[in-house]
């Protein structure tokens, strides 16, 4: 059996103990080195971060039954995308189709700002009062379905290899509970840190309450699409502890940190501010200031 056999049959094993792991292990340095103190009860938001993740994890085997990687496995059968008709060593298709996919996804991201209907389901994301490890996962149905879609849209364009979609699958879903994780790098390790991979100070700046910091640093994994961009805030205005996170208008716990309300947030109000193309002419100047 070779590596993509073994990959394609133990895949669900493998993104399950990826996810344990480091959720474990984010969990306990929050507890040990936090960032900022948190708000609300962690085991009010826990629930219902979590919750969702369960709903959303049994919607997307209902819809998608042959997840992501059984997308690049028929691709490869059948010849599609860009990497199954090229002769690509496979050493270097693997990388190329994960930095590939990284920059689809951060391309996903500035997408559910920019359309105010998406933007409305991508702030049930935004609209927690915390920030923490099960921020990163608290994501509407609606819209995971719809970055599946894209998901294997880009797998069959691209003729990503088995191995690439299951190493990037662990990427996002480890990287996405890192740099939303409620702890403490040192200074000097951060700075370090950003050139390679975004870190949750980074972050955790795209979650500010203040409309144009939530439009910058959209990246999930790599850092450089931010950069090369021009998306890339250094630190918000009012610093690290100072600045606010969540979304106006939108501060009772019953909505934003209980299931049902997290559920029904993208059918209530209008969309007037955070959506890119919908921020007032008035606002200020986006900088890499601190």
């Amino acid at each position: 059996m070779n590596i993509e056999a073994w990959v394609l049959t133990h895949e669900w094993m493998i993104r399950i103990g990826a996810f344990a792991g480091v959720f474990a292990l984010v969990a306990l340095w929050e507890l040990a080195s936090p960032r900022r103190t948190l708000q609300l009860p962690r085991a009010q938001r826990w629930a219902s971060n979590l919750g969702v993740v369960l709903l959303n994890t049994a919607i997307v085997r209902l819809v998608f039954p042959t997840a992501a990687v059984g997308m690049a496995a028929l691709g490869a059968e059948r010849g599609w995308g860009l990497l199954n008709n090229f002769p690509v060593p496979f050493w270097l298709a693997v990388p190329l189709a994960v930095v590939a996919m990284d920059f689809v996804i951060w391309l996903q991201h500035v997408m559910v700002h920019a359309v105010p209907a998406l933007w409305r389901l991508h702030r049930v994301h935004h609209a927690d009062l915390d920030y923490d490890l099960t921020t990163g996962t608290r994501f509407h149905p609606l819209e995971i379905v719809l970055s599946m879609g894209i998901k294997f849209a880009t797998i069959a364009l691209l003729g990503a290899p088995v191995l690439a979609v299951v190493v990037f699958e662990v990427l996002l879903s480890a990287c996405a509970m890192f740099n939303h994780g409620n702890i403490r790098l040192p200074d000097r390790l951060d700075r370090a840190l950003r050139w390679v991979l975004v870190t949750p100070d980074m972050h955790r700046v795209h979650h500010s309450v203040e409309d144009d910091e939530s439009n910058s640093n959209f990246g999930f994994n790599l850092p450089w699409w931010d950069r090369l961009f021009g998306t890339y805030r250094e630190q918000p205005r009012a610093g690290q502890i100072g600045m606010v996170i969540g979304i106006h208008g939108h501060t009772d716990p019953h909505e934003v940190a209980r299931l049902p309300g997290m559920l029904m947030l993208p059918f209530k109000g209008q969309v007037t501010d955070y959506a890119i193309n919908r921020r007032p002419c008035t606002e200020p100047h986006v900088g890499n200031d601190p």
